[in-house]
C-alpha cells in the first residue's frame, strides 16, 4: 500500500509541523556532530539493496525519535521497511506504506541454550511466526541466549537445536524463515554494543548449528558489525555462507555508530558483494546514531549502502 502521507520539507512547513521539520528533515546536511555531509533532499535512487531500519536504535537518548516520525522519515529517504519496533505499531507504519522486514521474538539473554527456557522460547517463536505470516513478513529473529556455567557448550548447542527443531516445521508451514543472529561477546562498553557471555558469538559455529536444524527455513542473521568484531574477513564469509544468510544488519565498527569515515568497515564494497551473491532480501540499518541529527545520519547510511 502506498503512503498517502508523503513527507517533504515544504509540506511540513506548510502544515506547520514544526517538530517534524526540525527533527526529521534538517535544513542543513551537516549537524554539529556530523562527520559527513549529506544533501537533506537526497533519496535512494538505485534501490538494488533493499534497505530497512532498526527502530530501537533511534529511540536512544538524547532526542529519541517516535516510531511514526521515523517511519515517515524512512518514506522520505526511500527506505521501504522497518523492524525492531513494537508490534502495536505495525498497523500504523504499514498504513503509511512501509513493510515490516523482521518480526522480533524472545530476547537474546534467555534463549534456548538453557532447556528451562524452552517453553517460553518456543511459545514466543510460534506467536511471532504467526504474526509474520499475517502481515506478510518473511523472517522472525531468534537467538541462542547466554552461556551458563552449569551447562556445557556441547549441551547448550544440543538444547538450541532441539528447541529450533520443535518450531521449524511450523515456520515451514507458514513459509517463514527463522534467522539466528550472531552477536559479539567482546564489547562491554554498552549493553547493546556487545553481549559478553552470548553463546552464538562465533559466526562459523552459528552456521554449523543452522545446518544441524536441517531446514531451508533456518538461516543466519549476518550482522556485519558483529561479524567484523568476532571473526573479520567479512566479504569472504558472505561468499562462503551466501546460501545460509537470511538477513543482514549494519553498524560502524568500532562503536556501533554511523557508517562514516570514523569506522573501519568498507560498506560499499560489502553491499556490492551482497548483490553478487544474488541476495534480494533486507539489509537493515542498525547503528546507534551519534550525530545530533539522527535522520541525517540515517540518510547518510542509506546513501552509503545504495550501490
Amino acid at each position: 500500500m502506498k503512503s498517502h502521507l508523503p513527507l517533504s520539507r515544504r509540506g511540513l512547513i506548510k502544515t506547520g509541523a514544526a517538530f517534524a521539520a526540525c527533527t526529521l528533515l534538517p535544513q542543513t546536511g551537516l549537524t554539529k556532530k556530523a562527520t559527513a555531509k549529506i544533501d537533506p533532499e537526497w533519496k535512494i535512487t538505485k534501490g538494488r539493496i533493499k534497505q530497512s531500519v532498526m527502530g530501537w536504535c533511534f529511540k536512544q537518548d538524547p532526542n529519541p525519535i517516535k516510531t511514526p516520525d521515523l517511519a515517515r522519515a524512512c518514506l522520505d529517504i526511500g527506505i521501504p521497511a522497518i523492524e525492531g519496533i513494537s508490534q502495536k505499531d505495525y498497523p500504523a507504519v504499514m498504513k503509511l506504506g512501509l513493510k515490516i522486514s523482521l518480526v522480533s521474538s524472545h530476547g537474546f539473554k534467555k534463549g534456548p541454550f538453557n532447556r528451562a527456557n524452552h517453553e517460553t522460547v518456543i511459545k514466543s517463536l510460534t506467536k511471532s511466526i504467526d504474526v509474520a505470516s499475517e502481515i506478510g513478513c518473511k523472517s522472525v529473529i531468534t537467538f541462542t541466549g547466554m552461556r551458563e556455567t552449569s551447562i556445557s557448550d556441547k549441551e547448550g548447542e544440543a538444547n538450541c537445536i532441539d528447541a529450533w527443531k520443535k518450531v521449524i516445521r511450523h515456520a515451514e508451514k507458514k513459509n517463514i524463515t527463522l534467522v539466528l543472529e550472531h552477536l559479539n561477546s567482546v564489547d562491554d562498553s554498552h549493553p547493546m554494543k556487545g553481549h559478553p557471555g552470548y553463546f552464538g558469538d562465533d559466526v562459523d559455529h552459528c552456521i554449523e548449528m543452522i545446518k544441524k536444524v536441517e531446514s531451508p527455513n533456518m538461516k543466519l542473521l549476518f550482522d556485519i558489525y558483529h561479524v567484523s568484531i568476532m571473526n573479520g574477513d567479512v566479504i569472504r564469509r558472505i561468499r562462503k555462507y551466501k546460501d545460509y544468510i537470511g538477513h543482514y544488519h549494519t553498524a560502524g565498527n568500532p562503536g556501533r555508530g554511523e557508517l562514516d569515515q570514523n569506522q573501519e568497515i568498507n560498506y560499499p564494497a560489502i553491499m556490492r558483494e551482497i548483490l553478487k551473491t544474488g541476495y534480494d532480501l533486507y539489509v537493515a540499518q542498525e547503528f546507534i546514531p551519534t550525530w545530533d541529527d539522527k535522520i541525517a545520519a540515517l540518510r547518510h547510511a542509506a546513501k552509503v549502502c545504495d550501490v
